[in-house]
């Protein structure tokens, strides 16, 4: 028999402690910063509540001496088995007497330990016993009694599905073990004896155990007051078995922790569908969820910083209609992502969805790609001069009219103005030249996987009718920093950069040609290509280096600002989950001060330089003639690809009717003095979408026609004169006329304007409508 029982307890008993310990699984996974901070903490584990392991030191004093008063008062005296106790409780059994069970700390430690050991519905066995009794001794002979405590607190089973001291005062108490009060400690020593008891025997056992430790006079540390008469147990304990404070998801990272450790949470209704679509992310570093801890490359206070920032202007811009935003940093050399906010927490209605991840319209965000590829293919230079003029997009939903900043057209302007100025109808030009589905190709090799071809979205690719992800876009503008190499981001830090300086990704592919991104990038840090349409005292200004490229989707529903500096990468988008349209958000007021907090946070000490020029890269003093279409641009120095500088630059009636019939899709009509008078732009029918990306009452509509003495009249009041007219728009659907001097209509065009804007009183104030 004893041969049986030692064969039982041999599983248990001969494992260490420091073996135990090290096995012990919480059910929550720990997400740490690269240095060991802790940034959140996730249940990972569903059928059990266990919490961290915790040393017998940060257990306070009133618990300690609480569970060996009411398990175990003889535990510091024997040696695994209490003899005295035994020889009472059999004695008792003979005489059919209520006396105390036996079991020490150490016997039920032993039965923890074993799993042939525990006790079943009907009691243990003789068997069990016998074996639980050898345990039990052989456990006292290697382990210390500190080490046997330590290791039952943290194993016992209390309450429901809680196990262990850390889950069971989390849970019930809201504190950590080292908190207890003398009131707390009875109840938790209450609930090892029986642990799912009715509410009334945990109060009376509990009242017990009080009384126990005040007649003790040990010191147990801080308490309540708890009198001998347990005045307002009842009440307490009644309060904390309801309690369930230990949240199953809790700290500053809860998408990060998510993505780590490959949890999703249930399906996130959503009002529309693409708030809870999902890129295919290339995140490096997710694993399952079986670590207690695991260390990420977040930096904790840029994360902290980064989540009250986000917050901080989401809540001053609530009154625009704006509930949700999401911003990510990337390190520049490695990939790593240092900060991940992947929504706005309390402020959205849809918390749960991970906006760093979702799938948005990137607006104008994908311009600076496009530039890059046509400078990459010798299709123009920076210095080139592209037409930004009325120009009718043909689109299955009708005419687009693209808009731009100001009361009008730019005429002709170099490509690094159209670019930093973000102007619309010269990158829908420039999309001609290359062609839709190369596009699409460049910007697959960048990281952003798109769900069509080139061809599906067509010329509209250009002012970003795709979908991407705010990771895959900021990692792609990672790439631009970088020279056009490419590598995939990462959650895990590398040991070696934890401390030092961070190094190139060795898996980097070179994606865009190094000498254009160079360019595109000195064109995306130029303040006085920018100020066209932002001044010069724009929010995206920064002291030190960097470059940035705002941009905005239709109707106002996604707003973007995303840039890099010599080290750092930052992207933020902000919106609604539900696809609402934001109220009078530009591309200034949305992203970009959350942008620009973040990175002077980030250079607060550390300089950020502009990149070095690579080879086969030259610089050109140029000169600019544009005619009378449009202001001469001033003379500067530009940056050419090696082969493709020249020193001035000019545009005649040949060059202008050249363009006019290479664009296919682009049509603009000539003057014809023979033709009755007529509209000759915009067509009937238009429907006209004002771009985001502007001020409402920045934009202007422009009409043409043919003939003389003409009036122009707009739902029937007379607001212009001449062959050309100017108007503000605002939305609804319009009749617009031309008349003779005598008031006859000669021609008529109807047309429909989409989005937020302005409208123009009488009196000549402007409104807001």
């Amino acid at each position: 028999m004893f041969f049986i029982a030692a064969c039982a307890c041999s599983a248990g008993a001969t494992a260490t402690f420091d073996e135990v310990k090290s096995e012990f699984t919480p059910s929550d996974t720990l997400i740490l910063d690269r240095h060991g901070e802790l940034l959140h903490r996730l249940r990972t584990d569903t059928s059990v509540r266990r919490g961290q392991w915790v040393a017998l030191a940060d257990v306070s004093p009133a618990l300690r001496t609480a569970l060996v008063l009411s398990e175990d008062k003889r535990f510091y005296e024997h040696s695994g088995v209490d003899w005295r106790a035994v020889s009472s409780a059999a004695w008792g059994n003979l005489w059919n007497s209520k006396t105390r069970g036996a079991s020490t700390i150490t016997m039920q430690l032993a039965g923890l330990l074993d799993e042939d050991l525990k006790r079943g519905a009907a009691g243990r066995n003789v068997v069990q016993k016998i074996g639980q009794t050898v345990s039990a001794q052989l456990l006292e002979r290697n382990w210390r009694k500190d080490q046997v405590l330590e290791a039952y607190l943290n194993l016992v089973p209390f309450r429901g599905e809680m196990v262990g001291i850390d889950a069971l005062s989390h849970t019930l108490f809201g504190k950590a073990a080292h908190g207890l009060d003398n009131r707390e400690a009875a109840v938790a020593a209450a609930l090892v004896r029986a642990p799912n008891a009715r509410v009334a025997q945990v109060v009376q056992r509990a009242c017990a155990v009080l009384k126990s430790l005040e007649t003790s006079g040990a010191n147990t540390g801080k308490s309540t007051r708890a009198s001998a008469d347990c005045e307002g147990l009842d009440l307490f304990a009644t309060a904390a078995l309801q309690r369930k404070a230990f949240d199953a998801s809790e700290g500053i990272a809860p998408h990060v922790a998510r993505q780590i450790v490959s949890v999703r949470p249930e399906p996130v209704e959503a009002p529309d569908s693409r708030s809870t679509s999902t890129s295919s992310a290339r995140i490096a570093g997710a694993r399952p969820a079986a670590q207690s801890a695991i260390r990420t490359s977040l930096r904790a206070p840029l994360q902290r910083y980064a989540v009250q920032t986000l917050q901080q202007h989401l809540r001053e811009l609530q009154g625009r209609h704006v509930e949700d935003g999401a911003l990510v940093v990337l390190d520049n050399a490695s990939g790593e992502v240092l900060a991940w906010v992947g929504s706005s927490g309390s402020l959205s209605n849809a918390a749960e969805v991970d906006f760093v991840t979702a799938l948005r319209q990137p607006g104008s965000t994908l311009k600076p790609f496009l530039y890059a590829q046509a400078i990459a293919e010798r299709r123009i230079t920076a210095a080139s001069l592209l037409d930004d003029s009325g120009a009718q997009i043909q689109t299955t939903g009708g005419l687009y009219i693209p808009q731009n900043y100001d009361r009008q057209f730019k005429g002709w302007v170099s490509a690094r103005t159209a670019l930093a100025a973000s102007l619309n109808v010269p990158a829908v030009r420039t999309l001609v030249m290359v062609s839709p589905d190369a596009f699409q190709k460049q910007l697959v090799a960048l990281g952003l996987p798109l769900r069509e071809s080139g061809d599906y979205y067509g010329y509209s690719l250009a002012l970003g009718s795709a979908e991407v992800s705010l990771l895959n876009l900021t990692n792609a503008y990672r790439a631009l920093g970088n020279g056009g190499r490419y590598s995939p981001p990462t959650l895990t830090a590398r040991p070696e950069l934890v401390e030092g300086p961070a190094t190139r990704h060795k898996t980097s592919t070179q994606a865009l040609d190094p000498r254009a991104a160079f360019i595109v990038s000195d064109v995306l840090s130029d303040p006085l290509a920018r100020a066209r349409t932002f001044g010069l005292e724009s929010i995206l200004a920064t002291r030190f280096w960097s470059a940035v490229k705002t941009g905005t989707s239709k109707d106002m529903r996604d707003n973007w600002a995303i840039g890099y500096s010599q080290a750092y990468t930052v992207g933020v988008w902000v919106g609604n989950a539900s696809g609402a349209p934001m109220w009078d958000v530009s591309g200034t007021t949305g992203a970009a001060p959350i942008w620009a907090a973040v990175m002077n946070y980030l250079h607060k000490t550390q300089p950020s330089r502009a990149p070095q020029a690579p080879a086969g890269v030259v610089q050109t003093a140029v000169q600019f003639d544009a005619g009378a279409a449009a202001p001469t641009e001033a003379a500067r120095t530009e940056w050419f690809l090696q082969g493709t500088q020249q020193s001035y630059f000019a545009i005649n009636s040949i060059a202008n009717s050249a363009m006019d019939t290479r664009a296919r899709g682009l049509k603009r009509s000539k003057i014809t003095p023979d033709r009755p008078p007529r509209i000759t732009t915009p067509a009937t029918g238009t429907i006209i979408a004002l771009d985001p990306d502007i001020p409402p009452n920045r934009q202007r509509v422009s009409f043409t026609a043919e003939g003389s003495n003409l009036r122009w009249l707009l739902d029937g009041q007379v607001f212009a004169k001449g062959t050309a007219a100017q108007w503000l728009p605002w939305p609804g659907r319009h009749v617009v006329q031309i008349a003779s001097e005598r008031g006859e209509v000669l021609d008529e065009i109807r047309l429909e304007v989409r989005g937020a804007g302005v409208r123009v009183s009488q009196a000549g104030s402007v409104g807001k409508r």
